[in-house]
C-alpha cells in the first residue's frame, strides 16, 4: 500500500516549500553594501571626482558584484567637511546597514568618522588618507590604510632632496592633519637646512605672501604638499614669479599628477615628485587599469583613481575569500589583511598597523613620445618601506 498525504497536507507542504524558497531567494539576493564618502565638492573635489571614476570603473569591470555576490555601492558627497561626513556615516550605518566603508579624501575627515565606524564594526578601507594617528597609537583592526601612510611620500622626497645635494629648503602645506604629517615626513629624511616652514589655509588660492617669504629665504628647493586647486594655483604663481629659475620644486602626486598637469600645462615641466604609484609602472594589473581607464574616460588616471580602484579590488578579494559571509567580522578582517588581489602598484602587504609595506618612486614631469606632458618614473628611493609609526601600534602582524 502506497503511503500518501491527505490533499490538504500536500497543499500546506507545497506552500511551505514555496515560502521557504522565496525566503532563501530573498536572503541570497541581499546585496553587500559599500558606503562611499566622496568629496565631489569643496577643496578636495578634484581628488574626490578621480576616486569616484576609479571606483566606478572597478565596479563596472566586476559586474556590480563583490566576490561574485551582488553588491550595492552607495555614494555621498562629504565636501571635505568632518561634520557633513559624520552625518553621511551615521546614515550609512543606521539606515543603509553598510558592510564596508571607503573614502573620503582628507585626513581630518577620516579621523572624524573613524570612531563611529569602528564602534559599529564596519571595516574602513581608505582610498586616500593615511593619518599618523591611525598608523600609531590609535591604530584599529577595522581601519586599513590601503593607499599609503601620510608621511611616506615625503620621506621619499626628503631622501631624494638629500641625495640631490640640496643644502636648504622651504616647506609649505595646508594647516590640517595631513599637511602636518607630510612636512614631518620630509623633515625626517632631509638632512639640509629647513629655511622656512609655512602652513597656509586649507583651500587657499593666493600665495603672494608665501612666495615673498620664499624669495627672502633663498632656498635651493621648495617642498610643497598642496592638493587640488591649492597646488594648481601655487605652481602657476611660483613659475610666474620667476622663482623657478633658481629654486627646484619637489612635491607629492597630490600636486603633480595628471589632473594638475592638465590644469597647469607647460609650467609643470621638470617638476619632481614621489609616489607609491605611477601610470607607467610595468605590471599586468596596472597596464590593464590604465588601458581601461583611458578607454572609459579618455585621459590618464591619477593616483586618486588608482587607489580607489585598488580598494574595490581588495574588497572583491576579501568577499570572495569569506564566501560572501560578510557578517563574520573576524574572517573579513583576516581576508582584508591578507590582501590577496593584484594591486596596480605591484607587490605590497600590510604591516602590523594595517598600512602598506611598499615601494615609493621618484618621478619627473616631461613630454612623452607623443608630445604629451606627463609623469615618467625615474627610480625607487624607498623599497618595501613601512611607515615610521608601526612600532607604536599594539596590533600584531
Amino acid at each position: 500500500m502506497n503511503a500518501t498525504l491527505p490533499m490538504p497536507s500536500l497543499r500546506r507542504s507545497a506552500a511551505a516549500l514555496a515560502a521557504f524558497a522565496l525566503s532563501a531567494g530573498a536572503l541570497a539576493a541581499d546585496p553587500i553594501k559599500v558606503g562611499l564618502a566622496l568629496d565631489i565638492s569643496g577643496p578636495f573635489a578634484t581628488g574626490g571626482a578621480e576616486a569616484r571614476d576609479g571606483i566606478n570603473l572597478a565596479v563596472k569591470l566586476l559586474g556590480n558584484k563583490l566576490g561574485g555576490q551582488p553588491a550595492e555601492f552607495l555614494q555621498a558627497d562629504t565636501a571635505g567637511s568632518p561634520d557633513q561626513a559624520k552625518q553621511v556615516v551615521d546614515r550609512f550605518i543606521q539606515r543603509d546597514k553598510i558592510d564596508f566603508f571607503t573614502g573620503p579624501t582628507p585626513s581630518n575627515v577620516a579621523l572624524a568618522v573613524g570612531p563611529t565606524l569602528f564602534a559599529a564594526k564596519v571595516p574602513f578601507v581608505t582610498s586616500n588618507p593615511g593619518p599618523s594617528q591611525y598608523a600609531g597609537a590609535q591604530c584599529n583592526p577595522y581601519f586599513f590604510g590601503s593607499a599609503y601612510q601620510n608621511d611616506t611620500w615625503d620621506e621619499a622626497a626628503g631622501k631624494y632632496a638629500t641625495e640631490k645635494g640640496f643644502k636648504s629648503a622651504v616647506l609649505i602645506a595646508p594647516n590640517y592633519p595631513a599637511g602636518r604629517d607630510h612636512l614631518t615626513g620630509f623633515k625626517r629624511r632631509f638632512t639640509g637646512n629647513v629655511a622656512g616652514e609655512i602652513y597656509s589655509k586649507v583651500g587657499q588660492l593666493d600665495y603672494a605672501a608665501e612666495l615673498a617669504q620664499m624669495r627672502a629665504a633663498k632656498p635651493e628647493a621648495v617642498f610643497f604638499f598642496l592638493p587640488g586647486a591649492m597646488g594648481i594655483n601655487f605652481i602657476k604663481q611660483f613659475v610666474a614669479s620667476g622663482l623657478s629659475k633658481d629654486i627646484t620644486l619637489v612635491t607629492t602626486p597630490a600636486s603633480a599628477d595628471e589632473d594638475t598637469i592638465a590644469a597647469v600645462g607647460e609650467p609643470m615641466l621638470g617638476l619632481f615628485s614621489t609616489s607609491q604609484w605611477s601610470h607607467d609602472l610595468p605590471n599586468a594589473a596596472n597596464e590593464k587599469f590604465v588601458a581601461e581607464f583611458r578607454r572609459a574616460y579618455n585621459r590618464y588616471p591619477t593616483f586618486y583613481a588608482a587607489q580607489a580602484y585598488d580598494v574595490i579590488m581588495a574588497l572583491d578579494a576579501a568577499v570572495r575569500d569569506v564566501g560572501g559571509k560578510v557578517q563574520d567580522k573576524p574572517a573579513v578582517l583576516k581576508a582584508l589583511k591578507a590582501a590577496k588581489f593584484d594591486s596596480v602598484r605591484g607587490p605590497f602587504k600590510y604591516g602590523n598597523n594595517n598600512f602598506p609595506v611598499q615601494d615609493y618612486y621618484l618621478r619627473v614631469i616631461g613630454k612623452n613620445s607623443e608630445g604629451k606632458i606627463t609623469n615618467r618614473t625615474l627610480s625607487t628611493p624607498l623599497k618595501a618601506y613601512r611607515d615610521a609609526y608601526f612600532e607604536q601600534c599594539p596590533l600584531k602582524s
